[in-house]
């Protein structure tokens, strides 16, 4: 039988692959070594022009093996995070074909500090916590309490703080004592406070009860007279009131400032007495009527 042209059906022309003969797909695995890897791992070769296969770096044999191998045995490829400074991929000619590296184990100093760095770390806290005190320290006079305190706020322990404390102590840094001495002649000379109001103050700074009574001790036992200056200096301010109202202004500015009621009444008597209300219009002045 012939076709319509004429011709013969056993002379029909070959088929010419165009990309190649096919034939080499099914060659040996020694004539293609990628082709059991490429089948293992499920990568599509590329072909080129001249029938020949190509891969490109994402595709190649070894990776293809290698990841081949990762996914059957379980353990992770070169570049999952997991392997971290271990998972660095290593040249063909020094890791054999289809190795698998291996996770790496954390060693101690991974997951927990050396003792040395926990001193260190400790001693930094420490000298962080030194600096503030002093910074505090420049801008006023502190109590132990109140720098036991500051000490606290940087997370210092017990026993850290308290070697801080007396090495402060011992440098003159820290001196409950002075310190009260300090506060009373203040209060005495500049607010005109009287012993209540001086020992509550002391108090309110963390001084201990003891050093607080001390200081009181050395003060001299002349609140009367304390009081009636204080008086004096108030009442100049209040020439224009009437008497019962200046009176009980001044009765109450002296027991505010630590002057008890007896002492406070004949203070603001006495001043209110030196004093002239109403002006010189007036001239009239206010004697205590006993």
């Amino acid at each position: 039988m012939s076709d319509s042209r004429g011709g013969d059906r056993d002379q029909i022309a070959p088929i010419i692959p165009l990309f190649g003969d096919t034939s080499k797909k099914t060659r040996p695995t020694a004539a293609n070594p990628g082709a059991d890897a490429d089948a293992a791992s499920g990568v599509v070769p590329r072909r080129t022009g001249e029938g020949g296969l190509w891969r490109s770096t994402w595709d190649s044999p070894a990776d293809a093996g290698s990841i081949a191998g990762a996914r059957g045995s379980g353990t992770p490829s070169d570049r999952h995070p997991a392997r971290g400074a271990s998972g660095v991929s290593v040249p063909d000619k020094r890791r054999p074909s289809g190795s698998v590296p291996r996770l790496r184990a954390l060693s101690e100093s991974d997951g927990e500090k050396t003792a040395e760095e926990e001193v260190a770390t400790t001693h930094e806290v420490r000298v962080a916590a030194e600096e503030s005190l002093v910074r505090k320290l420049r801008a006023r006079s502190l109590s132990v309490s109140e720098a036991r305190v500051v000490l606290k706020g940087h997370d210092l322990e017990g026993g850290v703080i308290e070697d801080v404390i007396d090495d402060f102590c011992h440098r003159g840094y820290l001196d409950d004592v002075a310190l009260a001495g300090v506060l009373v002649t203040s209060g005495v000379e500049r607010k005109g406070q009287g012993r209540v109001a001086l020992s509550r103050a002391l108090a309110q700074r963390g001084i201990p009860r003891d050093i607080i009574d001390g200081a009181l001790d050395d003060l001299p036992d002349d609140d009367d007279e304390r009081a009636l200056e204080f008086a004096r200096g108030k009442a100049r301010s209040m020439s224009r009131l009437d008497h019962d109202t200046a009176l009980r202004r001044l009765v109450g500015q002296l027991s505010r400032r630590g002057y008890n009621g007896a002492v406070s009444m004949k203070a603001a008597k006495a001043a209110l007495r030196e004093t002239t209300f109403g002006g010189s219009t007036s001239g009239v002045r206010f004697v205590d009527s006993d």
